[in-house]
């Protein structure tokens, strides 16, 4: 007869079935209740194991499983299998015998293999780890050299390695030297810009002069040393880390330096700026010099109200009613929005501000009279007749500004024709580019954004 075994204190794999011959002397030892020559299943327990007695197998027309050995009993007549894993049982069972465990492929492991697998793994981890490490810092150092070799080296081909700092002294001395040429003053300047762009650049300025050197180029009778000192002095106004104090201007960087921006105001860099921006300047020094106020003005109510104090509207609106300056009324208009909306922000979370900022920033923000100035000086109607020039990109700045200046201005709004005719018009030219916007799949288009401002201008002047 045939008995299938399963391992319960080392169970042997799923599906496999174990066929052992049976001899009736065999069957003498066991217990009653496999003597009874019955046919049906029957199980009994020994030595851990489960034995199961089944029906004689190898009936005629019965499958045998692949790569089974089948012969044929002469006594009886009836044919037996002996399946592939006996032997191996055999092997086993004899080991088990000698206190060694059972060697069965099983996917079952007890918690201590794991954690035994778990602490090699680690441990192949940390060493892979460790040879990565070795080979990434041993291809570092095949591709780069100490810098006290670098230096050695480089003194020998007399070349000379310099920090920031000493790059900007050299150049502020090259500038400043009686004997340097125009071209080589405008090219120290032109280096100078690039590296006063970061922020402790820029405050290194002050360690040694450099800044004050800087302002007094706009004194200069060249044009050209004037466009370059205010370029410099605009690129270290203007760049800081972004920073909560430093709040974002018009969709632009921070927009902050706080020592350079005090260092400029006590060295008299307003006044130089304004001065040139009022005289007779070739209009790419007049961008330079406007580039370089609007980054002193921003965030810095002290110098807003210098800059009130000092006429500094008159000397905008004068700039940009003249002749062939359409670019610069456009970055004034930018100016005077980014200046109205740091006041509206300020006075909207004053509370936030008093926690944070010292009490004498607050009283100068309250003392920065920027929307009465803008209305006395007829900057409503500046800005109104802005709205007309051609550039979608200026018209787009123009209407941001009337918003903003709308509590200001709105009854000098109702009282021009002329810029209810320019709104309609406008409407009428930005509902057709909308609608063309639609036809290409555009949603929230640029040109229905800026047809929502016009809406919302002409419902507020009913």
């Amino acid at each position: 007869m045939n008995i299938f075994i399963t391992g319960r204190r080392n169970p042997i794999p799923f599906g496999v079935t174990i066929h052992v011959l049976l001899t009736s002397s065999a069957l003498g030892n066991w217990p009653a209740r496999f003597q009874d020559g019955s046919s049906g299943n029957a199980a009994w327990a020994a030595d851990g194991f489960l034995f199961h007695l089944l029906p004689q197998s190898s009936e005629p027309g019965q499958a045998v499983p692949a790569g089974s050995h089948v012969r044929l009993n002469l006594q009886t007549g009836a044919r037996e299998v002996k399946l592939q894993e006996e032997d191996k049982f055999r092997s086993n069972l004899k080991g088990l015998k000698k206190g060694r465990r059972l060697d069965i492929n099983t996917n079952t492991y007890t918690s201590q293999d794991l954690k035994s697998a778990l602490a090699k793994f680690k441990e192949g981890a940390e060493v892979e780890s460790s040879k990565e490490d070795k080979a990434r810092q041993a291809k570092v150092k095949r591709l780069f050299r100490p810098i006290e070799e670098l230096k050695k080296d480089f003194e020998e081909l007399n070349v000379i390695i310099e920090t920031d700092m000493q790059i900007m002294v050299r150049l502020i001395n090259k500038f400043n030297s009686s004997s340097s040429s125009l071209e080589e003053k405008i090219a120290a300047l032109f280096d100078l810009e690039y590296y006063v762009h970061q922020m402790d650049n820029a405050q290194g300025l002050l360690s040694f002069g450099g800044l004050q050197v800087v302002i007094n180029g706009l004194n200069s009778t060249e044009p050209l040393v004037k466009e370059y000192a205010a370029f410099v002095l605009g690129a270290a106004f203007s760049r800081a880390p972004v920073e909560k104090k430093c709040l974002r201007s018009h969709g632009d960087l921070p927009r902050c330096n706080p020592k350079v921006q005090v260092e400029a105001i006590e060295g008299g860099a307003l006044q130089k700026l304004l001065v040139i921006l009022a005289t007779e300047q070739p209009l790419p020094a007049k961008k330079k010099v406007l580039f370089a106020l609007c980054s002193l003005l921003r965030h810095f109510p002290y110098a807003q109200q210098q800059f009130l104090k000092l006429g500094g509207l008159q000397v905008l609106r004068s700039l940009v009613q003249a002749k062939g300056t359409e670019m610069l009324a456009v970055r004034v208009v930018t100016l005077l929005y980014d200046l109205v909306t740091e006041k509206q922000m300020f006075a909207e979370e004053e509370a936030e501000l008093t926690q944070e900022t010292s009490p004498e920033k607050l009283q100068q923000y309250r003392q920065v009279p920027l929307l009465p100035g803008l209305r006395e000086q007829g900057w409503c109607e500046i800005t109104a007749h802005l709205l007309a020039l051609p550039e979608h990109d200026a018209r787009e700045k123009v209407l941001q500004t009337l918003g903003a200046l709308l509590a200001t201005c709105r009854d000098r709004y109702r009282q021009d024709p002329q810029l209810s005719r320019t709104l309609v018009s406008l409407k009428a030219e930005y509902q057709a580019l909308a609608a063309l916007e639609l036809q290409d799949g555009e949603d929230e288009g640029y040109f229905r954004e800026l047809l929502g401002s016009i809406n919302s201008l002409l419902k507020e002047l009913r």
